[in-house]
C-alpha cells in the first residue's frame, strides 16, 4: 500500500474539513504523477516502449491523453 493510499485508508478518521482537503491533495498527486510519467511515455524510443510491453501507437495514445483523464 502506498503512502498517499494509507492516507485515504485512514481519512476515516479525520474530520470532515481535513478530509476534504486531504482528497484534494491526493487528487492532484495523482495527477502530477500521471502529467509525469506520460510526458515520459513521449521520451521512449520504439526498443524500450517493447521492454515495457507497448507499442509505439499505444504509448503515443495514452502519452496524448491529459493529466485528469484516467
Amino acid at each position: 500500500m502506498s503512502p498517499v493510499e494509507m492516507l485515504v485508508f485512514r481519512s476515516a478518521e479525520l474530520p470532515p474539513l481535513s478530509r476534504l482537503v486531504l482528497a484534494a491533495a491526493v487528487r492532484v498527486v495523482t495527477w502530477e504523477e500521471r502529467h509525469r510519467t506520460r510526458k515520459g511515455l513521449k521520451r521512449l524510443d520504439a526498443h524500450l516502449l517493447r521492454d515495457v510491453g507497448l507499442d509505439p501507437l499505444a504509448a503515443q495514445s495514452e502519452a496524448a491523453r491529459r493529466f485528469w483523464q484516467d
